[in-house]
C-alpha cells in the first residue's frame, strides 16, 4: 500500500481535468472511521469545495437537499407548468453539480477505465446497518486486487482480489442496499456492487457520478473476462475498427487534397470538414479551435528544438547555419497542415460519446465492439425486438458500421453503434403511430378531433391582422376544425373577420378557395368547418353559391336519419366537409326564419370594454407577455376558474336562408342548458359549443356526468374571450372530460400548443384520436378529477433515465454572451390529476455539446391511454431566456430502451442534431415501489392486498347479482398479482433492476452460474411449454434461492393459464346477467323507494360495478398475454445465453427467429404447447 501512497501523490491526474466529486455521494452522516488523510491526486479537493462537501444536488445520489433547519426539503414543483405553463415567480434556486467530470478526454476503452482504476477515486461502502464509510479505492499494480484506504483493517484485509470477484452489479440490486434504511436515498445510477468470494459476499459502493460508477463497473468486468492477460488484449485491441477507419479517411482526404504522401498531412478545411462529415452537430469554430490549439503546441515544441539545435551548433559554419534555417521554414510550412495524428486526437476528443461506450462493452462481453449476437441481445433485451436473428444484426451493421474492416467481419463499433443510436430506428417516437394505427370505424364522437380558433388571425384576437395563411398552416398541421366568422362585406361580397374587433377582413371566397385546395392535403378524413354566420339573407345568398361552387360535392349534405344513436365514423365520412352552424330545424317550409345568433367576438368586445373603462389590466387576463416570456397566464387571473362563470348574454336573433340551413347536416349548432335537458331531448347530430370558463366549471363540479354526455354527443370548446393575447388552454383539462373538439390559438406557440400538436401526431396526424375505451363504452364509469387508480385499469410505472444531451444551443431571446450554457432537464407527465408530475435533473455546467445528466425518474400512470411525456430543457445561467428545446410526445408513442429525443424549438421546429439520449421502460406497477415490499412473500402479500370493490345500488335484485362477483373477483386478483409478485421476487435475486424483463434476468443470471470448472451450475430444460431450471451438482444458498424462487414463478404462471378461463367466464356470466337490468334500472330504483339523488347515485353505482367487472376480465386477458411473453422471453434468453441442456430451443409457439420487428402491441399467440389465452 505504501507502493501506491506514493504513485498516488506524484502520478498525474487519471484523466485530465478529473475533479473530485465532494457532494455528490450521500448526504447522510458518512460514519467514518477515521479522518481521509492521504492526498488523492488530482482528486484531492479545493478548500472552497470541501467548505460544501455534504452538499447535494439534485443529480447527485441522494434526491433531497437539506433546509436550513436540518429539515429535508425536495426541490420545488415547477407546478404552474403542470397547470398553465407558467414560470413566473417560481422559486428558482440554482443547482450545480461538483461531480467527476471526465469530459475533458473522453472514455472511450478499457484502458481508459483501469488507467482511471489504478489512480483511484472516492467511493462510499453501505453496510447492512446502513452506515456509510467514505473510503479511497484503487486497483493494485499487479491489476490483480481492489484495495482500499484508510480502514481499521489489516492491509491484507482490506482488499479484494480479483481471481475471488464473480460479479459486478450495477445499481441498488444486492440484499444490503434493498433493506438499507437509506435505499430512496441512493441514486440507482451511481450505485454498484461486487459479489465475491464462495458465499457470494457483497462489496456495496456508491460513486460520486454515474460516470466514475461506469468507469469501475466496465474496468473491472473486463479484468475479470480476461485475467492476466488484460494488458496484452488493451495492446492488441486499441480501436482498432476505429483507427483503422480514420486513417482510411485521413489517406483518401490527403489523396483528394493532391497530397501523395499522407505524412505530409491535410489542409486544416478538409480536417474540418471530415470531423463535421461524421458529427455534423459539432460547430465549425470548435474544430477549428481544437486543431489549431494543437497546432500552436506543435510549434511551441518547434520552436524549442531549433533553439537546441543553434545552442549546439553555435561553432558551425556558415553551410550548417542555412541548412537548419531550412529546415525550420519548411517545418513551420508542415504546421499550416493537420497531421494524422492531430486529426484523430480531434476525432477522439470531439466525437466521442462515453455514455455510449460503457453501454456498448455492456453487451459486448468486454470487447471494442459488438458482434451479431451482442447485437441481437441488445435488440432483443433492450429495444424491445421480437424475432431478431443473425441476418437483422448483419443487415444494421452493413449500414451503420463505416468501415470496411467492420463490415467485412460483421462487427459493430463504437462509431458504428453511436450511428445506429441516433438513426431514426432509435427515435423516441414509435414509427408505428407515424401512419394511421387506429380504428378509425367508431362514432365520430368516439374521437378527439384537431381544432382551431378563430384560424384566420395570425396574431391577437383584438387588433390582430388576418391572413389566408391560418388557414393553410392549421391543414397543414393536421388541423380538423376550422372555424370561419362570416360578415357582411363590401360590393356584396361576404368577408371574414371577429365581428366587434379591429381585426382585418379577409374575402370569403378567398378563405373557402384555400380550405378547398389543402383540406385533404395532410389528412382523407372529414373536415368540419365552423361557420358563424353575421350576413344579411342577401350576402347568404353570395355565401351559399361559394359554398357550393368551391366545395361543390365535397359537402356532406345527407340528411341524418331519426332514431340512429350515433354519428357516422371517420372513416365512411373519407373525403367530406361537414357543416357546423344554425339551422331551421326539420320540416321547415318556408325561404327563411329566425334562429338565434353565435357571436362568440361580442362577449369579447364587451369584457374589453368593461376592463378599459375601469382602468384594469387593459387587453384581458391573457394579456402581458408572450408564452415564452410568461407562459400561459395562471387561469386564476382570468374568468375561467370562476366557481360560478357568469350567465351568457341573451342571443340576438338573426334570419337564415333555408337552403344554407339545409347544407348543415351533422352538426347543428344548439344552446346547452344542462346535461339533464341534453339527455333527453338532444339528438346526436346536435353540438353544443362551450365557453372556457362553463366547460371548466363543468369538468370540476360534474366531471363524470360530463363523460357521459360525451360519449353520445359531440362537445366543442373555445377558449375565455378574456384571451385576447391568443393564449391557449389546458386542452388535456377538457379532454379528460371526454371534449372532442378543443379549440386552440395555432398562432400561439408554448406548452399548450406542444400537447395539442404531440397529442394528435399519435395516429398518423390524421387529425382524429380515438378516445380511451372507458370514456366510450355505453355503461362505464370514468371522473375525470380522479386522484387515484382509475377503476378497470391497471396502472403502469413509467422509468424514464435522462443519460445525456447534444448539440445545445442558447436560448434565442437570451441576453447572456457567448454560446455556453448551463442545461438541466424537466421530465414533466400531463395526464388526469392523479397522473401529473415532473422531475428535473441536476444542472450541468458550461456544457451544451455533450452534457452528461445520468439520472433516473419514476412516474406512475393510472390512466396510460390519456397520458403525455414530456422533455423540456432549460439554462440554469440565462438572461431573458431559459428555454432551449422541448419535446413532447404521447405515452402510447413512445418505444422501450435506449432512445434520442429530437429537441424542437418553442415554435415547434426541430433544432440541428440538438437531442437528448435517454433510456424508457414501462412496467406494470408490482415491478417498481419499495423493495423489501416488492419482495415479501405471497402469502404476508395478500394480506394487504387491495381487492377491486364493487358498491351496493339499493336495488335489492341487483345487488344479489353483484355479490356473487366477490369470489371470483378476488381470486382474478389473486392469480394475476402472484404471478407478477413472484417475477418481481425472481428479477430481485437475478440482481437486476425493477425495470428489467425476465430475458435480462436470464442473460444476467448467465453470467453467474459457472462452476469452477466453468460449466454452468443451472440448466434450462427446454421441452415443456415451461422451462425448467434444473440444477447440474451441488449449489451454493444463493443459487439454491434462484431456483425455488424460479420454481414458484412457474407455478404462479401455470396457475395463470389454467384458471384464468374459468375466472374470466364466471365474471362475463355475472356481468351479462347484471347488464339485463340496465334498461329497467331506474324503475327498480323508484319501486324501491329510491328518489332524487339516491336514483342517480344508484346508476352511478351500476356503472362503477360493470367497469370493475370489465376491468377486471380484461386484466386477466392481460395477464395470460403477459404468462405467454414470459415463457417466450426466458426460451430465448436460455438459448442466447448458453444455457439449454440441448441445441433446440426455440421459443414456444414458434419455429425459429424470423425477421425482426417491434415487441410494441404484440399480444403472445398461444401454442399447441401451451395453454390458449
Amino acid at each position: 500500500m505504501a507502493e501506491f501512497r506514493e504513485k498516488k501523490s506524484a502520478a498525474s491526474p487519471p484523466v485530465a481535468g478529473w475533479k473530485a466529486a465532494p457532494g455528490n455521494g450521500l448526504r447522510l452522516d458518512s460514519h467514518r472511521e477515521e479522518t481521509l488523510s492521504a492526498s488523492n491526486g488530482s482528486c484531492s479537493m479545493s478548500e472552497s469545495v470541501k467548505k460544501i462537501h455534504n452538499d447535494t444536488s439534485p443529480g447527485s445520489p441522494i434526491s433531497e437537499n437539506p433546509g436550513p433547519d436540518g429539515t429535508t426539503k425536495p426541490i420545488p414543483r415547477r407546478s404552474s407548468l403542470i397547470k398553465d405553463g407558467s414560470r413566473v415567480g417560481r422559486d428558482r434556486k440554482k443547482t450545480v453539480s461538483f461531480s467527476s467530470s471526465l469530459s475533458e478526454r473522453k472514455i472511450s476503452s478499457a484502458a481508459d477505465c483501469i488507467h482511471s482504476m489504478v489512480e483511484g477515486s472516492e467511493l462510499r461502502k453501505v453496510r447492512p446497518n446502513s452506515r456509510v464509510y467514505q473510503r479511497y479505492y484503487l486497483l493494485d499494480a499487479g491489476l490483480q486486487a481492489l484495495c482500499w484506504e484508510p480502514s481499521k483493517k489489516e492491509s491484507d484485509k482490506a482488499r479484494i482480489s480479483l481471481p475471488s470477484m464473480r460479479e459486478v452489479r450495477t445499481g441498488r440490486n444486492t440484499e444490503t442496499f434493498r433493506t438499507s434504511g437509506l435505499y430512496d436515498q441512493i441514486s440507482e445510477d451511481c450505485a454498484f456492487s461486487i459479489i465475491y468470494g464462495e458465499t457470494y459476499e457483497s462489496l456495496d459502493l456508491v460513486a460520486n457520478s454515474a460516470e466514475v460508477a461506469n468507469v469501475w463497473v466496465t474496468g473491472l468486468r473486463y479484468l475479470m473476462q480476461y485475467g492476466k492477460r488484460a494488458l496484452d488484449m488493451i495492446a492488441t485491441s486499441q480501436d482498432s475498427l476505429r483507427l483503422s477507419w480514420l486513417e482510411h479517411l485521413f489517406s483518401s482526404e490527403a489523396e483528394s487534397d493532391g497530397q501523395w504522401d499522407a505524412e505530409q498531412g491535410i489542409s486544416l478545411r478538409s480536417a474540418v470538414g471530415l470531423i463535421q462529415g461524421t458529427n455534423p452537430g459539432v460547430s465549425r469554430g470548435k474544430v477549428e479551435h481544437r486543431f489549431k490549439e494543437l497546432q500552436r503546441v506543435r510549434e511551441r515544441t518547434c520552436e524549442a528544438g531549433a533553439g537546441a539545435n543553434t545552442g549546439v551548433g553555435a561553432g558551425a559554419n556558415n553551410g550548417s547555419e542555412a541548412k537548419d534555417l531550412n529546415e525550420n521554414k519548411r517545418g513551420a510550412g508542415r504546421n499550416k497542415q493537420v497531421t494524422k495524428q492531430e486529426f484523430i486526437e480531434v476525432f477522439h476528443d470531439l466525437c466521442t460519446r462515453p455514455e455510449i461506450y460503457f453501454l456498448l462493452v455492456q453487451f459486448s462481453s468486454n470487447k471494442e465492439f459488438l458482434d451479431t449476437k451482442d447485437l441481437m441481445r441488445f435488440l432483443e433485451a433492450e429495444q424491445g425486438m421480437v424475432q431478431v436473428n443473425e441476418a437483422t444484426s448483419l443487415e444494421l451493421i452493413q449500414s451503420h458500421e463505416p468501415s470496411e474492416e467492420g463490415r467485412q467481419q460483421g462487427c459493430l463499433s463504437l462509431d458504428g453503434f453511436t450511428s445506429y443510436l441516433t438513426s431514426p430506428d432509435c427515435h423516441l417516437f414509435d414509427r408505428e403511430h407515424s401512419t394511421v394505427c387506429q380504428d378509425m370505424c367508431q362514432p365520430l364522437s368516439h374521437y378527439y378531433i384537431n381544432s382551431s380558433h378563430n384560424t384566420y388571425l395570425i396574431e391577437d384576437q383584438f387588433r390582430g391582422p388576418s391572413d389566408i395563411s391560418g388557414y393553410i398552416r392549421a391543414l397543414k398541421m393536421g388541423c380538423r376544425c376550422v372555424e370561419v366568422d362570416v360578415w357582411d362585406g363590401p360590393d356584396e361580397e361576404p368577408v371574414v373577420y371577429t365581428g366587434h374587433t379591429l381585426t382585418s377582413p379577409l374575402v370569403l371566397r378567398c378563405v373557402l378557395e384555400a380550405i378547398g385546395r389543402f383540406a385533404f392535403v395532410v389528412s382523407e378524413y372529414p373536415l368540419i368547418l365552423c361557420v358563424e354566420n353575421h350576413c344579411s339573407l342577401r350576402q347568404q345568398k353570395v355565401m351559399l353559391q361559394h359554398l357550393i361552387k368551391i366545395l361543390g360535392e365535397r359537402l356532406y349534405t345527407d340528411p341524418p336519419t331519426e332514431g340512429e344513436w350515433y354519428l357516422p365514423s371517420p372513416h365512411s365520412l373519407k373525403g367530406r366537409i361537414l357543416l357546423k352552424g344554425k339551422t331551421l330545424g326539420p320540416g321547415w317550409e318556408r325561404e327563411d326564419g329566425e334562429v338565434s345568433e353565435e357571436d362568440e367576438g361580442a362577449e369579447m368586445s364587451q369584457r374589453v370594454k368593461v376592463a378599459n373603462s375601469g382602468g384594469g389590466a387593459g387587453l384581458g387576463g391573457g394579456a402581458g407577455g408572450s408564452e415564452k416570456e410568461t407562459g400561459q397566464k395562471s387561469v386564476s387571473n382570468t374568468a375561467v376558474t370562476q366557481s360560478n362563470p357568469p350567465p351568457p348574454p341573451p342571443a340576438k336573433r338573426f334570419q337564415l336562408l333555408m337552403e344554407l340551413s339545409d347544407l348543415v347536416t351533422l352538426c347543428h349548432s344548439i344552446r346547452f342548458i344542462d346535461f339533464q335537458t341534453s339527455s333527453k331531448s338532444q339528438k346526436p347530430w346536435e353540438l353544443c359549443s362551450f365557453h372556457e370558463s362553463l366547460a371548466v366549471h363543468l369538468a370540476g363540479d360534474t366531471a363524470d356526468v360530463f363523460v357521459n354526455h360525451n360519449k353520445r354527443f359531440l362537445s366543442r370548446v373555445y377558449p375565455n374571450p378574456m384571451r385576447i393575447d391568443s393564449s391557449n388552454m389546458n386542452p388535456q383539462d377538457l379532454w379528460k372530460c371526454g371534449c372532442q373538439i378543443v379549440a386552440m390559438n395555432y398562432q400561439t406557440a408554448g406548452l399548450m400548443m406542444d400537447l395539442n400538436t404531440a397529442w394528435f401526431r399519435q395516429n398518423g396526424n390524421c387529425g382524429y384520436v380515438l378516445r380511451p375505451a372507458i370514456m366510450r363504452q355505453e355503461v362505464s364509469y370514468f371522473s375525470a378529477d380522479t386522484r387515484d387508480t382509475v377503476p378497470g385499469v391497471s396502472p403502469q410505472l413509467l422509468h424514464v433515465k435522462v443519460i445525456s444531451g447534444q448539440n445545445l444551443p442558447r436560448p434565442r431571446g437570451s441576453g447572456a454572451k457567448g454560446d455556453v450554457v448551463d442545461p438541466y432537464v424537466y421530465v414533466e407527465i400531463h395526464g388526469i390529476p392523479a397522473d401529473c408530475a415532473e422531475h428535473r435533473t441536476r444542472t450541468v455546467t458550461q456544457n451544451g455539446d455533450n452534457p452528461i445528466f445520468d439520472e433516473s425518474f419514476e412516474f406512475q400512470i393510472n390512466l396510460p391511454e390519456l397520458a403525455m411525456v414530456r422533455f423540456v430543457v432549460l439554462d440554469d445561467d440565462f438572461i431573458g431566456d431559459e428555454f432551449i428545446g422541448q419535446y413532447t410526445i404521447p405515452l402510447e408513442c413512445l418505444q422501450p430502451g435506449y432512445r434520442h429525443v429530437p429537441l424542437q424549438s418553442l415554435t415547434g421546429e426541430d433544432l440541428p442534431y440538438g437531442r437528448l439520449f435517454v433510456h424508457v421502460a414501462l412496467t406494470n406497477r408490482r415491478g417498481g415501489g419499495k423493495p423489501h415490499k416488492r419482495g415479501m412473500s405471497v402469502r404476508k402479500a395478500r394480506k394487504g392486498r387491495d381487492y377491486a370493490a364493487l358498491r351496493d345500488l339499493g336495488v335489492r335484485a341487483v345487488d344479489e347479482v353483484f355479490k356473487m362477483a366477490s369470489p371470483p373477483l378476488r381470486e382474478a386478483t389473486d392469480l394475476r398479482e402472484n404471478m407478477q409478485n413472484s417475477v418481481a421476487v425472481f428479477r430481485e435475486l437475478c440482481g437486476v433492476s425493477a425495470v428489467a424483463n425476465l430475458m435480462q434476468c436470464v442473460l444476467a443470471l448467465g453470467s453467474r452460474v459457472s462452476g469452477p470448472d466453468g460449466t454452468p451450475l443451472l440448466l434450462f430444460e427446454l421441452q415443456d411449454y415451461y422451462p425448467t431450471l434444473e440444477p447440474q451438482g451441488p449449489l451454493p444458498d444463493v443459487l439454491r434461492r434462484v431456483v425455488s424462487t424460479y420454481e414458484m414463478m412457474v407455478q404462479a404462471s401455470r396457475a395463470v393459464m389454467e384458471l384464468s378461463d374459468g375466472v374470466y367466464d364466471r365474471i362475463l356470466h355475472i356481468q351479462t346477467t347484471a347488464m339485463e337490468f340496465h334498461e329497467k334500472l331506474q324503475s327498480l330504483a323508484v319501486r324501491e323507494g329510491l328518489k332524487g339523488r339516491k336514483v342517480s347515485r344508484a346508476l352511478e353505482s351500476f356503472s362503477w360495478n360493470i367497469t370493475i367487472l370489465k376491468g377486471q376480465t380484461d386484466l386477466l386477458k392481460h395477464a395470460m398475454a403477459e404468462v405467454q411473453e414470459n415463457m417466450k422471453q426466458v426460451h430465448y434468453a436460455a438459448v442466447t445465453a448458453n444455457l439449454t441442456k440441448d441445441s433446440s430451443g426455440g421459443a414456444p409457439g414458434e419455429g425459429g427467429r424470423g425477421r425482426s420487428h417491434s415487441r410494441r402491441g404484440q399480444e403472445p399467440a398461444g401454442t399447441g404447447e401451451g395453454p390458449s389465452a
